[in-house]
């Protein structure tokens, strides 16, 4: 057993021993299915807190010859499979933190050097009988291993990606270690399986294509591994079963990461410290701040700041997620920079409509954060006076919440502002703060149609009245008001018992006068 080749199972023990531990031993049924194929190389990129070294580490404890992790293993779902004990702990596995080497190296050549002497002072310890042809070089010594001793290897690699987060500007450091990976790992007879897990996907360099043998599950397409990014929707319903966690809040906080296949992704780190503490709340920018979110938005691309904005508002934006080089430097347009947002976990992507969104209340609190430390003039007021634009709604002040939106509207006249549908856009920024107390529903169905705007209390502020707001395009706000109340849009408030603010606001578009009505009622 050695420290980095056949490293024993502690590292995953402590993760199955914490208080909570969400089983995704199903990923090990995966990978036995391509050992010793031409499937082999698996590169999986997601977000920082996503779970990345939870299960490396779990790999690790599986395949490698200095574990006895059968009695691990037997309480959970790989237990079942049929190949469970063909390849438990039956593999020379060499398991690799890239990043904690690179931060004890001064270059890339240094960190080569530094991962060819700690893998070959293993191998020696492992395997002293062998003949070695050239003991300084890592390749040629599995190689040895392998002929003389037949048995191959498994190659886990935790961060593999830190050389293009920390040496974003150096192409040729990068594509060094890139060269340096593909000669450790493409067509060796010695590789049975290749796994590496990092935020970004492959680096692409034009034609140089040194790791093109890998098959990539990312946040933009995990394919069949989706169900392995985070936590699924069922896991979370039996979290919350088991903490006494309200679902719906739990839901529209951390959820939101959707792909192709329907399966509806929850943040991982953040809804276990969730049912930790017992408490909703952002538990996001304690492992990110949001000053990384803030380098990129502010980036001074065409159609990027109006794009932001429009996903704080709660929309979904089109994206072309096809011309990214899979760093954190080259960014030529704002595509560039909402796909990377993608990887990092600030935006959720739609592969069907092929558009990007904020995925949860706790990701777009960060957007806030950094809008509202950003120089990005009335829009940041207007976040930041959107508690006060509330408060006008509660004490039905019309003409102060007529002027909030107005000012929401200055900075933001230019993004198509010409229908019901913009109108929503403005008046979600304008009451940002809302949703610290509501669950807020757009085009809600109810009654006879559906209402535009629905603010239902959270559960723990029971004594906030509910809001329907109705919009209006260059008509007459009292039609605002007459229409919730002909087409019965509080009917969709039926579980709901208490106050209701009906809100009417429109817009004149020869005036540019916003208009406001408020009046309230009782559901009993």
């Amino acid at each position: 057993m050695g420290i980095y080749l056949n490293p024993d199972s502690s590292k995953f023990e402590e993760a199955v021993n914490s208080d909570i531990y969400v089983d995704k031993t199903g990923l090990l049924t995966y990978t036995n299915s391509v050992l010793h194929t031409m499937q082999k190389y698996i590169c999986i990129s997601r977000p920082r807190r996503f779970g990345k070294s939870t299960a490396a580490n779990m790999l690790t404890a599986y395949y490698s010859r200095g574990c006895d992790a059968e009695q691990i293993f037997s309480q959970f779902e790989i237990a079942k499979d049929s190949g469970f004990k063909k390849y438990l702990n039956k593999y020379n596995t060499i398991s690799v933190n890239m990043q904690e080497i690179l931060s004890r190296s001064r270059s890339i050549y240094e960190l080569i050097e530094r991962f060819n002497k700690l893998l070959i002072r293993d191998l020696k310890k492992e395997y002293p009988d062998v003949d070695y042809f050239d003991d300084t070089d890592v390749i040629e010594c599995m190689q040895d291993v392998y002929s003389q001793k037949k048995q191959a290897f498994i190659v886990i690699l935790d961060e593999w990606d830190c050389i293009f987060r920390e040496y974003k500007e150096d192409k040729e450091a990068q594509e060094k270690y890139l060269d340096f990976l593909r000669d450790l790992l493409k067509d060796k007879a010695y590789i049975h399986l290749a796994y590496m897990t990092g935020i970004l996907p492959i680096k692409k360099y034009g034609t140089h294509s040194a790791l093109n043998m890998f098959d990539e599950f990312s946040m933009i397409d995990p394919g069949p591994l989706a169900q392995y990014v985070g936590f699924t929707e069922n896991e979370v319903k039996k979290l919350c079963g088991q903490y006494q966690m309200d679902m719906a809040e739990v839901k529209s906080w951390y959820d939101g990461y959707s792909f192709e296949n329907g399966i509806s992704i929850y943040s991982p780190r953040s809804v276990v410290s969730c049912m930790r503490f017992k408490k909703i709340g952002n538990y996001w920018n304690q492992t990110e701040t949001f000053e990384a979110l803030r380098i990129y938005i502010d980036m001074n691309f065409e159609g990027l700041k109006d794009d932001v904005l429009s996903m704080i508002a709660g929309n979904a934006v089109p994206v072309n997620i096809g011309n990214f080089s899979n760093d954190m430097a080259t960014f030529h347009s704002e595509d560039d920079v909402l796909t990377l947002l993608i990887h990092l976990g600030y935006a959720s992507y739609d592969y069907d409509s092929k558009t990007v969104k904020i995925p949860n209340e706790e990701v777009r609190a960060e957007y806030v954060n950094s809008v509202s430390a950003s120089n990005w003039g009335e829009v940041s007021k207007s976040l930041k006076n959107s508690a006060d634009t509330l408060e006008a709604i509660w004490q039905k002040r019309p003409k102060q919440v007529a002027e909030a939106i107005s000012q929401a509207h200055f900075e933001t006249s230019h993004i198509q502002y010409n229908d019901e549908n913009a109108l929503s856009y403005t008046i979600s920024l304008a009451l940002y703060s809302a949703r610290n107390f509501y669950m807020i529903y757009r085009e809600l169905p109810s009654g006879k149609g559906f209402a535009d705007l629905v603010f239902l209390p959270r559960k723990k502020f029971p004594e906030k009245p509910a809001i329907v707001v109705e919009l209006k395009w260059d008509k007459d706000v009292s039609g605002a008001i007459a229409q919730i109340k002909n087409k019965e849009y509080c009917r969709s408030l039926e579980e709901y018992r208490g106050n209701v603010l009906l809100v009417g606001v429109n817009y004149d578009k020869k005036t540019k006068v916003h208009e406001c009505m408020i009046e309230e009622c009782e559901i009993w």
